[in-house]
């Protein structure tokens, strides 16, 4: 609960951590702006390095993903966007940086570990579940966490699904990642793109930067949309 993880947070502070992260979600079942804004304003108050500030998604294989297939909750986008400015609005005004679309820093405390998926370099994940990239190879270890020690345990790799990419999936996947941050995406990577920009600028979603193509403020609210137009 939010106690406990006020708690956690000046337990961080005493050790003597001088960089600490919040977590927070919006869009979840029976949330109100108005709880939002106050969940925002505690966080503030708090003074954390780093804050991220994700929208709930209905993933696979959990139990909140068979509700909202049945029916029993379901998701606001228009709620969801009116969250995502809340937290645009209150975080930016207290002086953090909004560099990427659920990331937002006191200066000199930008995620260099996250710009490293944003970026599109190589990176190895350690422990059950985890992915990893290497060059065009792409892999996740065995999620379940015996199987996964018995594998590592005896030698062998804990490998439980792997891909080979293509230049094409690098490249889509780099351009949806890099719209996603302040610093956007090289004009030179969507030049086969010219209508498609071009119309993503006149609907005020796009806009042009230092030979880069960036997310407007209302652009931010419809990522993933746009970098559909991409793909």
């Amino acid at each position: 609960n939010s106690q406990q993880a006020e708690q956690s947070f000046h337990i961080l502070r005493a050790a003597g951590f001088s960089n600490v992260n919040v977590d927070l979600m919006f869009g979840l079942p029976g949330q109100t702006i108005e709880q939002w804004k106050s969940t925002l304003a505690k966080t503030i108050a708090l003074q954390p390095d780093h804050i991220s500030a994700y929208c709930l998604t209905y993933e696979e294989d959990t139990e909140f993903f068979l509700r909202h297939a049945r029916g029993e909750l379901l998701q606001d986008t228009e709620a969801d966007a009116g969250f995502f400015e809340t937290a645009m609005s209150m975080l930016e005004d207290a002086d953090y940086e909004h560099y990427e679309i659920s990331n937002y820093a006191r200066p000199g405390f930008v995620s260099v570990h996250n710009r490293a998926y944003w970026l599109g370099k190589d990176y190895l994940g350690v422990g059950p579940s985890a992915f990893s990239t290497v060059g065009m190879s792409r892999w996740q270890n065995i999620c379940d966490y015996r199987t996964y020690a018995d594998r590592v345990l005896s030698g062998q790799p804990p490998r439980g699904f792997s891909e080979n990419l293509t230049g094409e999936m690098k490249r889509t996947e780099r351009i949806a990642l890099s719209l996603r941050t302040r610093d956007g995406v090289a004009t030179s990577e969507l030049r086969q793109f010219g209508q498609e920009t071009e119309e993503l600028i006149s609907l005020g979603l796009l806009r042009k930067s230092s030979g880069n193509f960036l997310l407007t403020r209302k652009g931010k609210s419809l990522a993933d949309s746009v970098a559909e137009a991409f793909l």
